[in-house]
């Protein structure tokens, strides 16, 4: 996975994730949209050959929503990954 910031302002936040697909940006969004500072978060692929995803996040504070966002992300991941653990 690559980030490349594409755009930064106080309430703007976009940016590619080269490596990844609809399956990540998908979770990530949904994860942003939890968020009541978020106002909007959403991600295009232009073309589906070139592969790039560019999120885009408007909030209060952008960057410290996709902080919080990645946050939980991992921690549900490592919830996750303990109960398989167990269970295997």
């Amino acid at each position: 996975m690559e980030l490349k910031f594409l755009e930064e302002d106080k309430h703007k936040l976009i940016f590619e994730l080269k490596g990844e697909d609809h399956t990540f940006c998908n979770v990530l969004v949904k994860e942003l949209q939890k968020d009541s500072s978020v106002r909007a978060a959403a991600y295009r692929i232009d073309h589906p050959l070139a592969r790039i995803p560019t999120i885009i996040v408007e909030a209060d504070d952008p960057k410290k929503s996709l902080k919080k966002a990645v946050s939980s992300l991992k921690k549900e991941a490592n919830d996750f990954l303990s109960k398989v653990e167990k269970e295997l």
